[in-house]
């Protein structure tokens, strides 16, 4: 992937920029559900259609939706609106489950933890086409994230932890700086190997 005109994959780089598109997803569903008073089903609804429309067009254009194809602008450009509408759906889609239908947070993580086994399970054991594992998985992270966010964050008589946002944004961040530090120093580990053993 180019993350913007950079000439190769640079861990740092690209989940910066996942973590600015996962607040501006965010934003749009919370502004447009508490603010203009759109309902979480409509919401869901339109970001889920529209990110159909993202993937319809990405594919009638490029015929391929899989990452290591992610090689020129228009096709990270097709990638990092459909990231942002995943972010914008599972906003949503998490809130919809856990508030609206009264499901509750764990719940609503348990849903989405077990879904994507079911789907892990497809593709490792049943020849589940790889390309849409890995979409269906990818889209249900974001659902996954914000019932998380959510469990951690929100009040115990609101079902959750009480940690509140600082604390939960703090836990997701140590996280994420984790990951990027331990794939940074995978690749520059792999760069250092004979071409031959990078596989």
């Amino acid at each position: 992937m180019n993350q913007f005109k950079l000439k190769r994959y640079v861990p740092a780089s690209f989940w910066f920029v996942v973590v600015l598109i996962s607040i501006v997803g965010t934003l749009i569903t919370d502004r447009l559900v508490d603010e203009l008073g759109v309902s979480l089903v409509t919401t869901t609804v339109i970001f889920s259609v529209s990110l159909l429309v993202v993937f319809a067009l990405w594919y009638s254009n490029e015929k391929t939706l899989a990452m290591h194809s992610i090689n020129t602008a228009k096709r990270e450009l097709f990638y990092w609106v459909a990231v942002l509408l995943t972010f914008a759906l599972g906003t949503a889609t998490g809130d919809l489950l856990a508030e609206s239908l009264g499901l509750g947070y764990a719940q609503s993580a348990l849903v989405f933890s077990a879904s994507i086994a079911i789907i892990a399970i497809g593709y490792y054991y049943f020849r589940m086409n790889a390309v849409l594992a890995f979409w269906l998985a990818y889209i249900l992270t974001r659902p996954l994230g914000a019932s998380m966010g959510d469990l951690l964050s929100q009040s115990a008589t609101n079902g959750g932890f009480g940690l509140g946002t600082v604390g939960t944004s703090i836990i997701f961040i140590s996280i994420i700086v984790s990951l990027v530090i331990y794939l940074s120093l995978k690749q520059k580990k792999l760069a250092l190997l004979p071409i031959d053993r990078q596989d």
